[in-house]
């Protein structure tokens, strides 16, 4: 990889912890890392881990004594969870081929990647595979679009002003939203002992543009999706009266989120 290429990713990763982890990620981490039980001392994988926000959380609930890996595709990402947290042990690669040993966790988790894995099944194989007997596996997945108003008003705004190719990698992170469709993805996967629960959170922005011009720059680009700068100029004055039913008086917009937490156990 170039040298600007990696700089651009680093921005980027930069941008997603600086915005988008307090926004709409850090809430879930505490989640997670509850449902997984983590305790001092144990073998915990953060899967899809980003920037490192779930893994931190875990790091400080299994101390000193515990060994914590993250592992995700983007240089950049990593670039930035290494400077937020030098002792986790970070590793690049895809959760369909994990580079660990058979049983070499106590805990694997990861939140918001499953919806992007490009093989679902063999990414929940690989992550039972890693995971030692009476270990649990907890991932967190956004509910549907129709359960967050925001997102939905959001995506309606896409389609009517840019297409629907910028509309559909908007609606990509709530393809899983369906708890059928979660429970059959996992059954498929051999993942017997899956339980599905809905969890609910707030989104907190700075402001409607900011949200907004946070999805055309950042997530569209990484869906394949580059708009001109007129067109985004547009679509951040149409976002001001579309979702103008968020904005609170001092203009920060806050809004009901929903995710599902989708637990099982190795026997």
């Amino acid at each position: 990889m170039s040298e600007p290429t990696l700089q651009a990713q680093i921005d980027a990763a930069n941008a997603y912890e600086g915005l988008f982890v307090p926004a709409l990620f850090g809430q879930w981490a505490t989640k997670v890392a509850d449902a997984a039980q983590i305790q001092p001392g144990q073998r915990v994988l953060d899967v899809a881990c980003g920037t490192g926000i779930l893994a931190r959380e875990v790091a400080l609930r299994t101390g000193s004594n515990g060994r914590v890996a993250g592992i995700d595709p983007s240089p950049g990402m990593l670039t930035v969870a290494k400077q937020l947290a030098p002792a986790v042990e970070w590793r690049e690669g895809v959760a369909e081929s994990l580079p660990f040993p058979d049983q070499s966790f106590d805990a694997v988790v990861s939140q918001f990647g499953l919806m992007f894995f490009t093989d679902k099944h063999q990414a929940l194989r690989e992550m039972m595979r890693v995971l030692a007997p009476g270990g649990r596996l907890v991932i967190a997945v956004w509910d549907s679009l129709d359960s967050i108003p925001a997102y939905a008003s959001e995506v309606v705004l896409l389609e009517q002003t840019a297409g629907q190719q910028a509309a559909d990698a908007l609606r990509a992170p709530f393809v899983l939203g369906s708890w059928e469709v979660l429970a059959t993805l996992f059954a498929e996967a051999g993942v017997t002992s899956a339980e599905i629960t809905t969890h609910h959170g707030a989104a907190k922005f700075p402001g409607i543009q900011t949200m907004v011009e946070a999805d055309l720059r950042g997530w569209l680009p990484v869906m394949g999706v580059s708009l001109a700068e007129d067109q985004i100029g547009r679509i951040l004055q149409e976002a001001e009266l579309a979702l103008s039913s968020y904005a609170t008086v001092e203009g920060q917009v806050t809004f009901h989120l929903s995710a599902h937490l989708v637990t099982a156990k190795k026997f």
